[in-house]
């Protein structure tokens, strides 16, 4: 028999793993780590991400991380653009090639008018060893080789088929531009990924959780953009490493041995959630923390995210920037506390902006 737990537990743990009950005092990789990386086509979206969660973030730390080459933003999971920890890209890289190579084949691909993928791909690699390129210098390039193509699908199809890894300015705070390739071996440094196979995802299934669970098979599947993890999963309980517990409205979930759950009356401080955010954007399991009829409020046209505002740990609003100013549009109604709560998260997100320094680019929408 499962171990039942209720919709508030299920949030205040979720929230306590991802550090949106108090903001830690640590630095912003071992943040990062524990997240899992952060999802990063939008480079700015990782700098609100981390404010959210670590006490006194500072832009510059993570410029330096970025800069040290100690994280980088490189088509990952599910073939979004995560920022991660380097050596955890190298061995979450070759996971997500099944997905990679699919977006090449059905999405790339049938593009072409006569290039053999294979070849456009050698030919990509051949371009970039020694050097980077911009996105679009690397399309005019192969476009030279294999005439009568598409420069843009030509990218495409060197982004997914090789580990190549956006590098600054973009993805800097005041980066801007538009995506510049490297070779990740060439800009990490060349290296074997710490483990690989059915052993990688086991460590992908216990990272996740560690940051976001208890979860459902389904979540962890959805954020992974892999499948068939069920046996998995169940061996790994079989193994006493994982625990079975029943979710609120009877979903099974998944959780580590041993972490414990939160104290369903733990007090959640209203938090600007950055755009994008796995906490929100990305889940299954999405009902620990948003009402899905108000969710689906916050989903637009052009599938940009917006920020969104948590009170009492759940959805209540999205926020944007109007130039350097932060904006609020409420969903429901909040209590006069919780509203003072979010004003004042409101007021040290512009003490943060006006301290780091203007973000340049288009606005989040």
């Amino acid at each position: 028999m499962t171990r039942p737990i209720t919709l508030r537990q299920w949030n205040r743990t979720l929230l306590a793993r991802q550090h949106l009950l108090d903001r830690v005092d640590e630095d912003a990789i071992e943040v990062l780590d524990r997240c899992v990386g952060m999802q990063s086509q939008d480079p700015r979206a990782a700098f609100f991400g981390l404010w959210s969660r670590v006490e006194g973030f500072e832009p510059s730390e993570l410029d330096g991380l970025l800069t040290e080459r100690e994280v980088v933003r490189i088509a990952l999971l599910r073939s979004t653009v995560f920022l991660v920890d380097a050596e955890d890209a190298r061995w979450i890289r070759p996971l997500a090639e099944p997905i990679l190579r699919r977006e090449l084949t059905e999405a790339h691909a049938p593009r072409l008018v006569g290039a053999n993928p294979s070849q456009v791909l050698a030919d990509a690699a051949e371009l970039l060893t020694g050097r980077e390129l911009g996105g679009a210098d690397l399309g005019k390039q192969l476009a030279v080789r294999h005439p009568g193509e598409n420069p843009a699908t030509l990218t495409g199809i060197a982004r997914c088929g090789l580990p190549l890894v956006q590098v600054p300015p973009r993805g800097l705070w005041r980066g801007r531009g538009t995506p510049t390739y490297r070779l990740f071996d060439e800009w990490v440094g060349p290296g074997e990924p710490a483990v690989s196979g059915d052993d990688a995802r086991a460590d992908l299934i216990r990272l996740y959780l560690r940051g976001f669970g208890p979860a459902t098979v389904k979540a962890i599947q959805t954020w992974a953009g892999i499948t068939r993890l069920g046996p998995l999963i169940e061996k790994l309980e079989a193994d006493w490493e994982l625990v079975r517990l029943t979710g609120p409205h009877g979903e099974t979930l998944y959780d580590l041995d041993g972490l414990g759950l939160a104290d369903p009356d733990a007090p959640a401080p209203a938090r600007l959630v950055a755009p994008f955010d796995h906490v929100i954007g990305v889940s299954a399991d999405r009902v620990r923390v948003a009402d899905p009829e108000l969710f689906r409020r916050t989903v637009t046209p052009n599938g940009r995210s917006p920020g969104f505002v948590f009170a009492d740990g759940f959805l209540a609003g999205t926020w944007h920037l109007d130039g350097d100013d932060v904006r609020i549009e409420m969903l429901r109604e909040i209590t006069r506390a919780e509203q003072q709560e979010v004003d004042a998260e409101v007021d040290r997100l512009r003490e943060f902006l006006a301290f780091g320094g203007s973000v340049p680019g288009p606005r989040i929408a």
